[in-house]
């Protein structure tokens, strides 16, 4: 999508399949370097923040079986809203300032990485205080929000020239 032609409503849309997608990535980034210890998992930050707005723990820690292993359905919607979100705010933002595509997104990353987990979720009381993180937690965040703001800079990338060269036609 050009300067000219610009039309938010096609970038949400774009933004929000980026986010699904790395939301996937973010997912599987966490398998490899699991950002939190066995014992803080029983209760992650998605399921925390649901409890703080009131949500029972039935719900938040309601889980589907798939090939044997319980997933949490409810810590998914959080996951994937929070992925989609970030990502029709960057598809948006980045087109109206232009710096924000800096490092391909991996400084945006960082950005959010620093602001969530360093600020909002350490003030809400739903992670711990960053002093109180260990430090393979911060190095699996950071270096995960970077490459997930780089997929989903990518597949923005992606489809709004597949989009631009379609509407050209």
């Amino acid at each position: 999508m050009s300067k000219n032609n610009f039309d938010v409503k096609n970038a949400l849309i774009i933004g929000g399949v980026a986010g699904i997608v790395s939301g996937f990535v973010k997912l599987g980034w966490e398998n490899l370097l699991p950002p939190r210890t066995p014992e803080r998992e029983k209760t992650n930050p998605p399921q925390k923040f649901m409890q703080q707005l009131g949500i029972p723990e039935k719900i938040t820690h309601s889980t589907y079986t798939y090939s044997g292993h319980q997933m949490p359905w409810a810590s998914f919607i959080i996951h994937f809203g929070f992925s989609a979100t970030f990502g029709m705010i960057y598809s948006v933002t980045s087109h109206y300032v232009p710096l924000l595509k800096a490092g391909k997104g991996t400084f945006f990353g960082i950005g959010v990485w620093g602001a969530t987990h360093l600020g909002m979720m350490p003030a809400m009381k739903t992670i711990p205080d960053v002093r109180e993180q260990p430090l393979e937690e911060h190095v699996s965040e950071l270096l995960g929000h970077m490459a997930w703001m780089w997929v989903n800079h990518i597949v923005i990338s992606e489809l709004s020239q597949e989009l631009s060269e379609k509407n050209k036609k």
